[in-house]
């Protein structure tokens, strides 16, 4: 047994480390955080010091055992979980879940998994930070007061199912406040004046007139003006210019240049960057910083100097601009520069050679620029052309790295520009005057999100990625298409001494992956906003963050903070829950010309819906869903009157009724209990009996059968996930090394035999008499299976080793009847035990 115990947060990490430390280390995982609140209660007392109950929940029960195990035969225990607030609040958990005791315990803490790093850490133990331990405790538990207390008034209030959260309601806000932004937009029309010049030897460049002109009859005449013409440079300005490098990835600044140029999510960058982390590749990946540690600074020197030679070379430091950085000290980098890439999947090869370009593009010189301005008169008019051009004299950081920008931020790049002296003529090749319309805001992406929920100080680098993945979980934002909508706009050219006219179309308002809110989210949104302004403010959650960074320093008391805040906000709830008017949206459209009865559209069980008549009516209200495109906020009376033309009865095909109607995925054609979905942007309305027919019989040829294996049809279809095939009730993927239309009896053959195997092989164990089996399922986890009840064990389990004995007792324990009477005992001795560790923390302090 090793004399040391480290145990840190991930079984990645623990492999890594593990190959720095000798024999007498034995390195495990707690998996993440081992103790946490209850699920199905408050869990904290908010009639005495907020005291949190913290349980360990079942599926770490073994992990628990496992290190109490290991920690009792061990002389020293290390705590090296993560160096931020959580990683502190873990190491906390492990010291009272395991009864640690201090003279037998360390904690340590490190930004880089390599070993000089592991080594350093353990030279310089240290105590657990109660101040972090604290900070994170206020965060937790003032998310569950609101989460908790909210959640049950949106299911009274507006629908069931629903919940609330405080950073979430906030990001939710601001998606919700852009849409109605650009609802309201009115745009507003203009005439941009481009234009296009040649010098004599016929090099061409571009050029435009720095002022719009607001209306048609302005453009016209000013491009009457230059008829008959004559142009020359009126002045030329060239002057140096530097451009110097950004700073190195910051947790947020790295999700946005990831959105930007890799086209990942804010998730998805996260992952792959615990990955590297884990594997010894980057620093820690949630950070505030942009500083370089000095050993980081010279080892990004000497590669620079091997790479690409000395006067490519600057070290610098920088200073950031986010208030109250967290913990971790160092910016996003890799822990060796001399490693331009690694060996790792594609993805994380793409983000380690982001973050290693950014990380050595800030030790780099600046780039050297010459900017031309060319001013560009007639001899017609008054008014001046302007150019501007830009040179690269020396590339400097940009030999490496250029920063991406938002839609928003995005100017028109400057290009090169001919050899030019002023009073040089110049030919026009033509002058064009384009209508132009005033955008509205853009739609929220991703990365905007985040840079500007950083803007506000409103969250910090461990929330981010879990904001944005909450509020899509549950349904409040969608990453949706627009489709937009098409509007005229006119071109006036002036070439060759002539004005022509041209009538084009562009389309407005499309946006694909952008964050779109839901009706769902809406509705929430405006009842949270109007009964609990003060918890949605964007000043009110800013101050929380600063709470919180004033804890972590210890200079505030959490249980104070939690105190202050509870005695407004839980009278607020309790007035809200007992007064406030049920919120579902609605809004009166007009009157059913028929009946006379209100025509409204609202927020109804199974999503936004349009109503005539009320539910106090004698008769029953008649009730149609709202298609995919439209909105409560914008559908109009027209529109909403259409939808109750639906459901459509359009004939009989085969003895069975044919019917067009709208679905809460779409429209689509019904066929007894076959259903069709429409081609998108098909309007439902249109659809008469042959266009029925049509997609009727299509759907008929794509379900027939293709071939016939052991006695059962095979037939091929395209779902969510790509192309399938479906062979006795199962479902087979069918890879892109087959050509799907068309697939030879052969390729048929095969993948069906692949797919049984592959079910063959995923069985551990197969104990027929008795109706159990064991299957390996995602993640290297495995599921115990009987009937209908499928029970997951956690990846500490090996399920080879499992008897049938001691699979009846898993099954008879969790797949039976809860007892609650067994689970209160535990519940009060983990109180008691977290009150000590107060006490405990306390004193510390």
């Amino acid at each position: 047994m090793a004399k040391n115990l480290v145990i840190v947060e991930s079984p990645a990490k623990a492999k890594t480390i593990e190959k720095f430390l000798g024999k007498d280390y034995k390195v495990a995982s707690s998996f993440g955080h081992i103790a946490d609140l209850p699920t199905k209660e408050l869990g904290v007392d908010t009639e005495g010091d907020f005291t949190p109950k913290y349980i360990v929940s079942k599926d770490k029960k073994d992990v628990v055992k496992k290190l109490k195990s290991l920690a009792k035969n061990a002389e020293m225990v290390w705590l090296a979980s993560d160096e931020d607030r959580e990683g502190e609040a873990i190491a906390w958990h492990l010291a009272e879940e395991l009864n640690l005791k201090d003279e037998k315990t360390k904690r340590i803490v490190f930004h880089e998994i390599t070993k000089s790093a592991i080594l350093k850490a353990i030279e310089n133990p240290r105590n657990i930070n109660y101040n972090l331990v604290n900070a994170q405790q206020a965060r937790r538990v003032l998310d569950r007061l609101v989460g908790y207390e909210l959640s049950p008034v949106l299911w009274r209030k507006v629908k069931g199912g629903l919940s609330a959260g405080r950073v979430q309601s906030v990001a939710v806000r601001l998606i919700v406040e852009r849409e109605r932004e650009i609802q309201d937009f009115t745009p507003e029309g203009s005439f941009r004046i481009d234009a296009e010049f040649s010098t004599e030897d016929g090099k061409s460049f571009k050029a435009k007139l720095p002022k719009n002109f607001e209306t048609r009859e302005e453009a016209e005449a000013f491009l009457k003006e230059n008829l008959g013409a004559n142009f020359k440079v009126a002045e030329l300005t060239t002057k140096p210019a530097k451009k110097s490098p950004a700073p190195p990835f910051t947790t947020s600044t790295l999700q946005q240049e990831a959105a930007r140029k890799l086209y990942f999510s804010v998730s998805k960058t996260m992952t792959m960057a615990q990955r590297l982390y884990e594997a010894g590749h980057i620093t820690y990946m949630r950070t505030d910083s942009v500083n370089l540690s000095d050993d980081a600074k010279k080892g990004a020197n000497a590669e620079i100097l091997k790479a690409y030679g000395e006067k490519y070379a600057k070290t610098r430091n920088f200073k950031g601009k986010t208030k109250g950085a967290q913990e971790a000290h160092e910016a996003i980098r890799p822990t060796s520069f001399e490693n331009h890439t690694v060996n790792a999947d594609r993805d994380q090869q793409r983000l380690y050679e982001l973050i290693w370009k950014r990380a050595i593009a800030s030790q780099m010189s600046e780039a050297q620029l010459e900017r031309t301005n060319v001013k560009i008169e007639a001899d017609k008019h008054d008014k001046q052309f302007t150019a501007n051009g830009e040179v690269i004299k020396f590339d400097g950081f940009l030999k490496v790295y250029l920063e991406g920008h938002d839609e928003e931020e995005t100017e028109e790049q400057s290009g090169m520009l001919p050899a030019l002296k002023e009073n040089q003529k110049l030919l026009s090749k033509y002058i064009s005057a384009t209508e132009r319309f005033t955008r509205p805001p853009y739609r929220y992406t991703e990365a905007s999100l985040v840079k500007k929920l950083e803007e506000l100080g409103i969250g910090r680098p461990s929330t981010y990625a879990p904001t944005i993945s909450t509020i899509q979980n549950r349904n409040y934002i969608e990453k949706g298409s627009v489709e937009g909508t098409e509007r005229d706009y006119i071109q006036f050219i002036l070439s060759k001494d002539k004005i022509s006219e041209k009538k084009l179309t562009e389309t407005v308002g499309s946006d694909k992956g952008k964050l779109v809110p839901t009706a769902v989210g809406m509705v929430v949104n405006d009842f949270l906003v109007n009964h609990f302004a003060n918890i949605l403010d964007y000043n009110f959650t800013a101050k929380v963050e600063q709470n919180f960074d004033d804890i972590a320093k210890g200079n505030e008391e959490w249980t104070k903070m939690m105190k202050d805040f509870y005695k407004t906000f839980h009278p607020q709830v309790e007035d809200v829950a007992k007064n406030a008017e049920r919120e579902v949206g609605e809004r009166i459209l007009g009157e059913d010309p028929e009946t006379g009865k209100p025509v409204s559209v609202r927020l109804g069980k199974f999503g936004p819906m349009v109503q005539i008549g009320s539910v106090e009516d004698e008769e029953k209200p008649k009730f149609a869903s709202l298609s995919p495109d439209q909105t409560l906020d914008s559908i109009t009376y027209e529109e909403a009157m259409d939808l109750f033309q639906l459901p459509k009865h359009l004939g009989e095909y085969k003895g069975e009724d044919v019917e067009v109607n709208n679905g809460r995925f779409g429209p689509y054609v019904r066929f007894g209990k076959k259903y069709v979905s429409l081609a998108k942007g098909e309007d439902p309305l249109s659809v008469d009996f042959d266009r029925a027919l049509e997609l009727i019989k299509e759907k008929e040829k794509a379900d027939a059968p293709i071939y016939e294996y052991d006695g059962m049809p095979v037939q091929k279809g395209v779902g969510r996930f790509g192309p399938y095939l479906k062979w006795n009730g199962m479902f087979i993927n069918v890879n892109k090394k087959y050509d799907f239309d068309n697939l030879s009896d052969n390729d048929i053959e095969t993948l069906i035999e692949d797919k049984i195997q592959k079910e063959k092989d995923k069985v551990i164990h197969n104990w027929e008499d008795e109706g159990i089996r064991v299957e390996k399922a995602r993640w290297g986890r495995s599921n115990i299976i009987k009937g209908k009840t499928k029970i997951e064990l956690p990846k500490t389990v090996d399920a080879t080793k499992l008897t049938l004995e001691e699979v009846k007792d898993i099954l008879e324990k969790k797949g039976g009847k809860k007892k609650t009477a067994k689970k209160k005992a535990p519940a009060k001795k983990t109180a008691a035990k977290k009150t000590s560790a107060k006490k405990k923390t306390t004193k510390k302090k």
